[in-house]
């Protein structure tokens, strides 16, 4: 059995979660998702609880037990406490404005300023001016528009400048060696 599918997901006051077959639609203080879930897998609410059963140990019944017990758990965390992701800047020159909680524009070293536009449900925080917090209820969506914020400018493994994740360790490379 899945350690992590056989866990129960609790469901936290003022989260309201709705199963409708293989759909499920969860609603909180912080906004509403829905997910269409694969028709093996079984979802059951139990009380203030949710369980998530396969029907057989087949393999893939078996992979997909703990990856639909983790997508509808993190609707419910999500709904209800959200997900942040930091990501840090370094590099001389390099910083992050906000333009209003949707939108930042990012100093990089190009000659230009980046504008990156949130899409709904997310919005940025720039408390200084070499971090941003991307915040948002749906995991996924926060995740990707930290990675493509970091994709404009990745950290460089010389001197390590760019756009990382708060505690990305970047390995460094050596550098060219001086005549003798």
């Amino acid at each position: 059995m899945s350690r992590i599918g056989r866990k129960p997901i609790p469901i936290p006051s003022g989260v309201e979660v709705t199963l409708d077959g293989t759909r499920v639609v969860v609603k909180g203080p912080k906004g509403t998702l829905e997910r269409d879930l694969v028709p093996d897998i079984s979802v059951t609410r139990e009380g203030d609880e949710i369980m998530v059963t396969r029907p057989s140990d087949q393999r893939e019944h078996r992979a997909l037990h703990g990856l639909t017990r983790s997508l509808v758990n993190n609707m419910v965390v999500g709904v209800s406490e959200g997900y942040v992701k930091e990501l840090q800047i370094v590099g001389v020159g390099y910083r992050a404005t906000a333009q209003g909680p949707n939108k930042i524009e990012l100093a990089l070293g190009f000659s230009h300023p980046v504008h990156v536009d949130a899409p709904e449900g997310i919005t940025f925080e720039v408390p200084t001016p070499t971090t941003i917090a991307v915040r948002g209820f749906d995991k996924e969506l926060v995740g990707q528009v930290a990675a493509n914020i970091r994709k404009i400018r990745k950290p460089e493994p010389y001197k390590g400048k760019g756009v990382r994740y708060a505690g990305e360790r970047i390995l460094r490379k050596a550098g060219k060696a001086g005549k003798k």
